[in-house]
């Protein structure tokens, strides 16, 4: 064998070495994100961004495998899942309420009638002190937020007052204030995981759901149900979420490149709902859904006293003040 062969022997293993430590670091840490919404959802192409955004910023040394359509588990199941540490990350909002009573904030009924006054709670000092109480009463870390649509009401017939809701058995998320301000409202609630809805109206065991357009949408809920009364009752953010037993074992490092993606990724997601609102009314009105325009004062005004008295005393103050900005 001749001095080159042996040179040039030694510099390909030296390079195949080099690129299997190569492969190795970039697959260092694996985060797995579960999510209730299914591919389409501007929910899922953030998590997707996020995924990407985390590996430029690591160069390929963290990776973010995302699960759709509850594949990873139900919502509660990857809460709990995340506080024992089998799960790294969620979207999740208000369901936090049963760990975090501020997380009630997320989503109260007729509090926020824009989204800016939406956006000035949610980014300022009232999101801070609901963030903080998520990490230490839930052990779960926001580390974005996401706006969503105005919650509607669907159903098979129009609804245009709160009489009209006629004792309509409908689907609510597992959320006590939910529950009490649709039972104030007239209707009869009854908690359900969202994955079994469009079975449950296709069979008739609930008449309605409420839930934003884009999950009426992505659920084709419009298969079910023909009216899309528009209660706006509900406007909401929802947070991208990391387990806090996950976040304690990275580095500063990452836990800073963690923020960064998860920053671009608010930025990302709040342009691609923006334009998607408008385009999911048309395309549930091509698929047959009627719009109906509702007495959103006489709602408002029916819910508000549910409201404060459904809300954790801690927090009723926050709430008053909420309402208060209002005005």
């Amino acid at each position: 064998m001749t001095v080159t062969t042996k040179i040039t022997r030694i510099l390909a293993a030296t390079m195949a070495a080099q690129l299997l430590s190569s492969a190795a670091f970039a697959q260092e840490i694996t985060l797995k994100l579960g999510h209730l919404a299914n591919e389409q959802n501007v929910w899922h192409q953030a998590a997707i961004k996020f995924g990407e955004e985390l590996s430029t910023l690591t160069d390929g040394r963290i990776a973010v495998e995302v699960y759709p359509n509850e594949t990873l588990g139900k919502e509660v199941d990857l809460i709990n899942g995340m506080q024992l540490g089998t799960a790294d990350m969620t979207i999740t909002g208000e369901s936090l309420q049963n760990w975090a009573p501020m997380a009630s904030l997320l989503a109260l009924p007729y509090a926020y009638t824009s989204l800016e006054q939406m956006d000035e709670v949610a980014g300022g000092e009232i999101g801070d002190q609901i963030e903080a109480q998520i990490i230490e009463n839930a052990g779960i870390r926001p580390i974005a937020y996401f706006a969503r649509g105005p919650r509607e009401l669907t159903s098979n017939r129009p609804i245009t007052t709160p009489e009209e809701l006629n004792g309509l058995k409908m689907r609510v998320p597992n959320v006590p204030l939910f529950l009490n301000v649709w039972q104030a409202l007239g209707a009869q609630p009854t908690p359900m995981a969202f994955s079994e809805v469009f079975t449950s109206l296709q069979n008739g065991t609930i008449e309605a759901q409420e839930n934003p357009l884009a999950l009426i949408q992505s659920a084709n809920f419009n298969e079910v149900q023909t009216h899309v009364n528009m209660t706006d009752h509900v406007r909401s953010w929802i947070y991208l979420t990391i387990s806090e037993l996950t976040w304690d074992r990275l580095s500063e490092e990452d836990q800073a490149a963690v923020m960064e993606a998860a920053a671009r990724t608010q930025t990302y997601e709040r342009e691609l709902f923006e334009a998607a609102e408008a385009e999911i009314r048309a395309d549930l009105e091509a698929k047959g859904m009627t719009f109906v325009e509702v007495d959103q004062e006489a709602f408002a005004a029916k819910a508000k006293e549910a409201v404060l008295t459904s809300v954790a005393e801690e927090v009723r103050p926050t709430v008053e003040q909420i309402f208060e900005m209002q005005q």
